[in-house]
């Protein structure tokens, strides 16, 4: 192989005489990483476990014919329902000229009346429930400083302190005597010890006798009671 002979004060570029030699051998390799290529691919597919398909065949049943049953059938559609007949007013014969008799006692004697009815009637209970007792003149409260007296000390102590008031209407039944025989709560207060309060005052009470006309009566009254802290 001939030398090159570089002249003086020239440099030779070591990086171009690299290039030029991998240029030289470009062919060598590029063949060379072809059939190294080759055979690696050869050699997979001959070492390589072959795969298999699992089966995945099915089998088609016959299909079963199913007899339907027969079509039902419809009945007819009813007859038509007939139409009311028109009324007609019929015609009758009255004389003009009618009269009723006069009721006299020639006529209906007093031997052949009824009986007057014998069996009395019953007394009802009228204090078992509130019920319209019909009187005249109201019974009056007689006892109110007594009243009041018993409010104070009847008054729960618990609302008291926290001034709270309320009203409860109750019903008392009165007896002749002004007594307060029965009574019931009518309307609450919202409160229990004031509704159980108010039941208790009840018996202070005293009134006088209702009247119904001249006659004394026992009577149902609805009356308010009413606790308030001054």
């Amino acid at each position: 192989m001939n030398a090159i002979a570089v002249p003086a004060g020239v440099e030779i570029d070591p990086a171009k005489t690299r290039n030029e030699q991998f240029k030289n051998r470009f062919e060598s390799l590029l063949w060379g990483s072809m059939i190294a290529a080759t055979v690696l691919h050869f050699l997979l597919f001959q070492l390589w476990p072959t795969l298999t398909v699992e089966d995945v065949s099915f089998t088609v049943e016959e299909l079963e014919i199913i007899e339907m049953p027969p079509e039902i059938e419809i009945p007819p559609a009813p007859e038509a329902i007939a139409r009311p007949g028109t009324p007609v007013m019929a015609t009758a014969n009255i004389d003009d000229d009618v009269t009723i008799a006069l009721t006299t006692f020639e006529n209906n004697p007093v031997a052949d009346l009824p009986p007057p009815p014998t069996a009395q009637k019953e007394a009802v209970d009228i204090s078992a429930a509130p019920v319209f007792t019909p009187m005249t003149v109201l019974p009056e409260i007689l006892n109110v400083t007594e009243i009041r007296e018993a409010l104070l000390a009847q008054y729960p102590a618990i609302l008291r302190e926290a001034r709270i008031g309320g009203t409860v209407e109750v019903w008392f039944f009165i007896t002749e005597e002004g007594r307060v025989q029965e009574r019931r709560v009518y309307a609450s207060s919202g409160f229990k010890d004031f509704d159980e309060a108010a039941l208790r005052v009840a018996d202070v009470f005293r009134f006088t006798p209702a009247l119904n006309r001249d006659q004394v009566v026992p009577v149902w009254i609805r009356f308010p009671i009413v606790f308030q802290v001054r």
